[in-house]
C-alpha cells in the first residue's frame, strides 16, 4: 500500500471538456503540482487523465471527470511513496494532509475561475 493515498471529489458547474482542457495542458502541471514530474500513461480525453509521478513522490495520479447534472464531478486520486520511508506515523499523516489540502486548493481554484460565479442549475 502506498504511503500517500489521497482521494478527493469536487463538483464544478462546467462541462468535462472545460476541465479536460486545463488538465491536459502540460504547461499547467507545474502550477498545480510544483514538486512533481508527471508523465501521461492514459489520456482519456474528456473523461480524464492518468499520470505516473516522480519527484517528491513516486507513484500514480489520476483525474477522472464524471458528467453530473449540469456540471462535472472532479475525482482526484494520488497513490505514491516518498523517496525514503517515513520515520514516524505523524510524518506520514502530515504528508497526506498536505496533499489533501493541495488537491482541494487546485479544485477550488478551478471552480472559482471556470464557473465565473455561475450557480448550479442556472444556464450559462
Amino acid at each position: 500500500m502506498p504511503a500517500v493515498d489521497v482521494v478527493d471529489e469536487t463538483f464544478l458547474v462546467v462541462p468535462p471538456a472545460a476541465l479536460s482542457a486545463v488538465f491536459s495542458d502540460p504547461a499547467n502541471w507545474p502550477r498545480f503540482w510544483p514538486d512533481l514530474r508527471l508523465s501521461v500513461y492514459v489520456d482519456r480525453g474528456d473523461d480524464g487523465i492518468r499520470w505516473t509521478v516522480q519527484g517528491a513522490l513516486t507513484g500514480t495520479m489520476e483525474i477522472w471527470l464524471e458528467p453530473v447534472l449540469d456540471g462535472t464531478l472532479l475525482h482526484y486520486f494520488l497513490r505514491a511513496d516518498p523517496p525514503a520511508p517515513f520515520r514516524r506515523l505523524s510524518d506520514q499523516l502530515a504528508a497526506i494532509r498536505t496533499r489533501q489540502m493541495a488537491a482541494k486548493a487546485v479544485a477550488l481554484d478551478l471552480k472559482m475561475s471556470l464557473e465565473a460565479g455561475r450557480p448550479p442549475g442556472v444556464s450559462p
